[in-house]
Order: C-alpha cells, then structure tokens, then sequence
C-alpha cells in the first residue's frame, strides 16, 4: 500500500496487472554538479486494460465520426508506480507517453483525471457520470483499485495532456518546487479511435521523472520502452442496468392554487409532457413516467440520439407551454423547472435506482433554477443540466439551444453533500 493520488491508500501494481518491470535511468549522461542515484530507479508498469464502447455510448460528434469512418472506440487504463526517489531527493514531475503501433490508431481524447472523465468520489466509492466513464467503471472490476489511481491529486491541478489525435500521447504530473510530493502511483485515460476490425491494440510505454535533489535537478527515463500487446474483448456488461436520459419536471406556485386548479394542472402537465416527448421521437410506449403531484420524473430509452432528443424537448417545451398559456391570466400560467441528468440507472421494486436518478432532482430542486424563474416572471420554464451533458451535447449544437443560450451554474446542497457543476438555460419570455 502507498499513498494515491488524494492521500488515500492506493494498492501497488500485483502480479496479475504487471507487464513489465523497468529502470529508469540518468537521461544523457551526468552533467557537472549534477546529483545521480547510486542505483537505477525502479518502476512497475501495468497492462494496459482495454475495453470497447458502443457507438451509441459515444458522445454525439463521435458518435456520428464512428458511423462516418466505421471506425470503433475504445477506452484504455494505464498505470505505473515508481520506487521511491533517492534519498534526500523528491520527484518534481513524472510523464508516461503511450506510442500505438498502428499509426492509423489515435487518441481521441486524453483525460487528466477522473474528473474528465466522469467519475466522481462521494464517498469512498467512485460514481460515474458519463457514459464512458460508466462502462470504465465496469470494466476495472477486473482491475481492483485501479479507479482510485484516477482521483484528483489533493491540492495539485490535474495531468496535462499531449498528443490529442495523434498515435503518441501522454500525461505530464508537474510539481516544479517539489513541496507537494508528485506521487508514486499513477493511472490515466484515454479513449482510443481504431480502424475497423481491430482486435488488438499493441505500442509501447515510456515513463520518465525529473527530480530535485540537493543541487541542479536531473532527468532520467528507461533504459528500454516496454511493450504490450493486448486483445480487445467484448466489454463488461453492466447488470440490469443501462446509462439513460433522465428528466424531471416541477410545476411553480402548484400549492397556492385550489384543488379544482391543482387537478387542471396535473392533466395539462401530463398532457404537455406527452405531447413534448412525442414531438422529441419519443413514444409514450417506450417510458413509464413517476406521477409526483406537482412534477413528474421519466428515464427515457437507452440508445437515443441526445444531439437530436434534447433540443427537441426544449423546444417542444417552450412550443407548447407558449400555445397552452396564451390565453390565460398570469396566475393561472403553467411555469416549470426543468432538469436533464444522465448516467447508469435501473428499475427496481419501487421505481429507478442510480446516482443519476438522484442528481436530477438535486438540479430541479436547486437555488439557481427557483432564483431564475421567480425572478423573471414572463418566462414559462428554465432548464437545468450537468456539465457532462453541456459537453457532450450541446457544446456541439447546430441548433437551438446552443451553447450560447446558457449560463454555468454550481448546484451546492452541503446537507446532502451534493456539489455539481452544470448550465441553466432561461425559456423564452411571454410576449404581448
């Protein structure tokens, strides 16, 4: 055991996970007043774990890269765990740069840490909260431990990254004045686009260090790349469960009408949502919305097309709450909150169950989607989502809402010790 990247034990590389043990060595040779270890510095590097992502899992733009190319993605884990410096010495910065034999493999995306990736660290166990990071998760069960190489590094910004759609790329650890302590357990991500009817991924790994001893500073790397030649497998199936859209719904001033408005309300709430998720492709066959009085909750089908769904809903929303209050008085109007979230849910004996399915009413429930509405009076609803579904979907949105129309947010219930980092967008206003 040693310490991990958040000062949590983190197991060393076992047996079973190591491909390869190294030495790094002085980089070009000593220079004068230059401290070098009387020996080789060790370092333990693991197998590369593997493991594919459906098409329909891809965020949209590579989603529609993969059906335009044919090309398939998969998310790749890498380790590496250093032997302590030399005495009196410290390790100022640590980089692992990955060199994939197939020149037309690449690295579609680098992640610096669980956090870009979509793994968050509630509580002892990691959540994820992104599609990749959901099939990631399910795939090191095989690896146990490996998650927690992936935890933001206390007090120090995540790795810089290099090489972004390139078949060499990497992740730099730095820590110039060596008062932080770069750590000796390491674990990266990437998502990797390969050709058609790839089957194995094989390259190879280079780790190097600098140190700060007590003079001039060092560099040494290994003395040989390792190499690795891994199969892809089919992936680890998620049991029970799918990742899903999830949406929720929350009617303004509903306990201030009388009960003959409350019941008008609730049809017209599930009237409009029907029609609205219709509209977005939606069959009233494929969901089984919560009734919650005044809101309701639905997880929509696993597989859709969010770039197309979403702005769908939005705009059916906005479409068909201007058309159903336009005749009525102010307080009579129809106004929500409007909350998206998306993760790995599932049913159970009393409806769904997911980190997801929890986060959405968080956002509902959150001071800057009530502060937004209250105060702008003409406007029928406001949206809240995370930042992984801005990401993902509306940062490449070619029609409305586009990115533009929102406004980050930070959604913060130290009770529930929730804290999100999400957008708002602000419907349409009524206009005379």
């Amino acid at each position: 055991m040693t310490a991990g990247p958040a000062g949590e034990s983190v197991e060393l590389l076992g047996d079973a996970d190591l491909l390869a043990l190294g030495e790094l060595v002085p980089a070009g040779g000593r220079r004068p007043g230059e401290d070098v270890p009387a020996e080789p510095i060790g370092v333990r590097c693991g197998r590369p774990l593997l493991y594919p992502l459906p098409a329909e899992d891809l965020p949209v733009h590579l989603r529609r890269r993969a059906a335009a190319t044919g090309g398939r993605y998969v998310g790749a884990l890498f380790a590496f765990d250093l032997d302590a410096p030399p005495r009196r010495q410290r390790y100022t910065a640590a980089r692992i740069e990955v060199t994939l034999a197939d020149p037309a493999a690449l690295a579609a995306r680098l992640d610096g840490d669980g956090g870009a990736l979509g793994l968050s660290w509630p509580e002892a166990l990691p959540e994820p909260t992104s599609t990749t990071a959901v099939h990631t998760v399910a795939a090191s069960r095989t690896r146990p431990g490996w998650l927690a190489r992936l935890a933001s590094r206390a007090g120090t910004p995540r790795a810089h990254v290099f090489g972004i759609h390139r078949n060499e790329f990497g992740w730099v650890y730095e820590d110039p004045r060596g008062t932080l302590l770069v750590p000796r357990v390491y674990g990266t991500h990437a998502l990797l686009e390969l050709p058609a009817g790839t089957t194995r991924v094989a390259g190879t790994l280079d780790v190097r260090v600098r140190v700060a001893g007590g003079r001039d500073p060092y560099s040494a790397g290994l003395r040989e790349s390792v190499t690795f030649d891994e199969p892809l497998g089919t992936g680890a199936a998620v049991e029970g469960a799918a990742v899903r859209l999830c949406m929720a719904v929350d009617v303004t001033g509903y306990s201030r009408r009388r009960t003959a408005d409350t019941e008008r309300v609730q049809r017209d709430l599930v009237d409009l949502l029907s029609r609205v998720r219709r509209g977005a492709g939606v069959p009233d066959s494929a969901v089984r919305p919560q009734p919650q009085g005044d809101g309701q909750f639905t997880v929509l089908p696993a597989g859709i097309d969010e770039s197309m769904v979403i702005p769908r809903l939005v705009g059916g929303l906005g479409g068909h709450l201007r058309a159903l209050n336009a005749d009525r008085p102010a307080q009579e109007r129809l106004r929500m909150r409007v909350a998206l979230h998306r993760g790995l849910v599932k049913p159970a004996a009393n409806g769904w169950v997911g980190s997801s399915a929890i986060a959405v009413h968080r956002i509902l429930d959150s001071a800057p989607l009530r502060d937004a509405l209250t105060e702008r009076p003409a406007v029928d609803f406001v949206l809240g989502l995370p930042d992984v579904l801005f990401q993902d979907v509306i940062r490449h949105a070619t029609e409305p809402p586009l990115p533009a129309d929102f406004a980050p947010v930070t959604v913060e219930l130290p009770a529930k010790g929730f804290v999100e980092h999400g957008w708002l967008h602000i419907g349409p206003e009524e206009t005379a």
